[in-house]
Parts: C-alpha cells; structure tokens; sequence
C-alpha cells in the first residue's frame, strides 16, 4: 500500500485573477471563482487507522471482508430451519449452544432447535430464530406461537458491506464512525493526506499582545487567537506566524519565512490600498496579487495571491468581518487545498425572532442564534461589537436582493458547526 511521497503541483500565480471589467463580485461568483481555480496542495501518506481520526482519505477505501463476514444472529434466542406457519410449534433442543467467536459444530437437523446468543454464526441448517422471551422450555424441547417468517432475527452476511465494494470514498474527513467501519471491513491502514498547514499572521503597529501594556492608539490583537482557533476547530494545523509591524521590509521576511513553513498563508489586516496595507502592496510587486471586492456585509476586500508558491488570503482587520470571510470564503477553500473537496455549509430555514429591511445589492450576515425555535440577532450590527461573535452561535445570511423582514419570516441561519466548529 505504499504511495509516493509526492505534493501536487503549485497553485499558478494568476489564479485569482478576475476577469476584465469586474469590480463588485457577488458572493455566490466569488465562491464559484476559488471551487473552479484552487486545487489540492497537500502530499500523501500512509497511517495506521488508529491514528487516521480527523484525517482526510487520498483513496478510495475498499472493505477486505464483508460485513457481517457470515450470516448471524441478531438476538439471544433458538435458531432452526423456518419459516413456521401460524399456531403452536414444539421443537426439540438438540446439545450445544451457538455463541459469538464460538460457533456450533455440526449441523442442526430440520425440525430441530438449537440456542444461539447475539451475533453468533448461523449454524448449518439454521436460517430463523425466536427470541428467548418467546419460548417456553418444557423437557428439553422450545415451545411457542407463530407465525415467524423465514430469516427473522438475522443478519445476512454482508448486508452492511461486502468484500470489495466502497467502504469510504477519497476526500473522505474521517470520523470516529468511520474508523469503526474500515475496522470492520479488515482495514489496518490507510492513504490520507497530509495535514493542511496555515499560517496566520497578524499586521499593524498599532496590535499589541494581550497581557502586555497597551499604549495610546493600541488594541490587542484579537484576530490571530481567533484565527489559530478556527484554523484548529476546522481540522488543518495551525501554525502561529505572529505578528509583523507596518513595515514592508519587515513583512517581506515574514512570508519569505512562512512561505518555507506552511501551505496556506491567512493574514488580516493591511490588504486594502492604504498607504500602510503592504500585504497587498507586496503581493501586487509579486506579480500575483487580486482584490476582490466582494459585494457582502461585514467584510468586502478580500485579497488573494500566491507568494512563491504559498496561497495567501488576505482577511479584513476587523475582527467580526475577519471571522465571516473565515468561514464563508476561507474554509471551503481551505478544504479544497486540503484535499477533502468544497464544503459547503449547512443552513436551516428559522422564524425570525427579529426585523431588518435591507437594500439590495449585497449579501449580509448577521451574528445569530437560536432561542424557542426562532433566529435572534445580535442588537447591534457594528463591525466592531466582538461581543456579538462570541454571543452567537451562527449566522443569518440574508440574500443579495432586497428583503422587508418580518418577526416570523423565514430566514437562513447557518450554525457554526456547519462550518466544522
């Protein structure tokens, strides 16, 4: 099962580019644009399946065994030879007993019953069993009611899986579940991908860290915890790029460094065209720098480009519209580098629990959770009320066209584990 220890190819330095003409990129066309450019960037590796939680398939997985290997019995009671028709049955008990991993010897004449324990092989002439609260022992014979249909109380031999057939398809995230599955079917080790490594790095003089002395015109930085986290909640490796002051030298060497340490650079702050936004500045003398301007609410710039060969995204600085690009733009394509496809969340149609009125011409989320089977939102829309994301439990998106929200109304809210939190 060996695999070769071998990345794809790098992303190419105009894959962001928009087409001529385009200023104001809607969501849906954003999201379209990175599915249909990005491609898988991680390597391949084979791990034990003890180890494989949370890591995503390179292959396709194929059951060894079939599962159940044989057909068995699915309650504690007697097996014999069915069906019975409808009436008294008495059959005699011939010695021995079927038991799982300790099957009967022999061969259990027609007419005959022998008692079988859950998950037990079918012994040879045994297709039907009763269960044990149905029978009357009396002198070595069972005694009960029918009518029981031929197979009841039984397992065929690989109606879960069998030998061969698909147990887990390639871009597979595998869970808990399903290592309990390959398990079953006889697989001790499988081909994953590596883990998706992204950096996260903070920008701007004014950040300071939290726990230091903020001075006059400082903030802590808040988005590079939030950003590591998400990162790690999502299933990639996180790895901390720290943070770089608003000078471009400075910057540079950070992702020269970066670049040499992870697969996905994701950095926030300076990735607009102010004087002090180098991120752009530097990606643009790259020769591979796009901004889009994404017609949504919080959020909007979003630069894209390729350092080297290293991705890089670059988020807003505010932390609420850095968190929505997070999981509306990033995580997908995150996923997709990874090599476990796009992954598109989950929403609910939910009562609103609220009224908004909203122009047409962008797409908005609004920090939400649920309370008595309908949307809350959080009282303020401010970008800056950090607040709101931590009281949230997800989000509304309320759609690019113009919406007169009603209490009552129904609305899309998108809960945060749909993104993987």
């Amino acid at each position: 099962m060996s695999k070769p220890d071998i990345a794809p190819p790098p992303l190419r330095n105009d894959c962001f580019a928009l087409p001529a003409g385009v200023n104001w990129t809607p969501v849906d066309e954003a999201l379209a644009l990175l599915r249909d450019r990005l491609t898988v960037v991680t390597g391949i590796e084979n791990v034990p399946l003890m180890q494989a939680a949370g890591r995503i398939l390179a292959s396709d997985v194929l059951a060894k065994r079939s599962n159940p290997p044989q057909a068995n019995t699915a309650v504690d009671g007697y097996g014999f030879a069915g069906p019975v028709p409808d009436g008294s049955c008495v059959l005699p008990l011939v010695d021995g007993r079927a038991a799982a991993g300790i099957p009967f010897r022999g061969e259990v004449p027609l007419g005959h019953a022998v008692r079988v324990l859950t998950g037990a092989a079918l012994p040879q002439g045994v297709d039907t069993v009763i269960l044990e609260e149905d029978v009357t022992l009396e002198r070595g014979h069972v005694v009960f009611r029918g009518p029981l249909k031929q197979s009841a109380n039984t397992r065929n031999a690989g109606e879960d899986v069998v030998e061969g057939a698909l147990a887990l398809p390639a871009g597979r995230w595998l869970t808990s579940a399903d290592l309990a599955l390959l398990s079953a079917v006889g697989v001790a080790e499988v081909s994953v991908r590596k883990t998706l490594r992204v950096g996260v790095l903070s920008t701007g003089d004014e950040l300071v860290e939290p726990g230091d002395s903020a001075g006059p015109g400082q903030i802590y930085d808040a988005n590079r915890p939030m950003l590591l986290s998400l990162v790690e909640r999502m299933g990639f490796d996180p790895v901390d790029l720290g943070r770089a002051a608003d000078d471009r030298e400075a910057l540079k060497l950070h992702l020269v460094q970066a670049a040499e340490r992870v697969d996905v650079i994701l950095t926030s702050g300076g990735a607009s065209a102010g004087d002090e936004d180098h991120v752009s500045a530097l990606l643009r003398e790259a020769g591979a720098m796009q901004e889009w301007r994404i017609a949504l609410k919080p959020g909007r710039p979003l630069a894209l480009g390729v350092w080297g060969q290293t991705p890089v995204f670059g988020l807003p600085g505010n932390p609420v519209a850095a968190m929505v690009c997070t999981l509306i733009f990033a995580r997908p394509a995150l996923s997709l580098m990874a090599g476990a496809g796009w992954q598109e969340p989950q929403g609910f149609d939910m009562p609103a629990a609220f009224e908004k009125r909203k122009k047409p011409g962008r797409r908005e989320y609004l920090r939400a959770r649920i309370r008595d089977g309908k949307a809350e939102v959080f009282h303020s829309e401010g970008s800056g009320r950090i607040r709101g994301l931590s009281w949230a439990e997800g989000l509304v998106e309320i759609e690019d066209g113009a919406r007169d929200i009603k209490q009552g109304d129904l609305v899309r809210f998108i809960p945060y584990g749909s993104f993987g939190l």
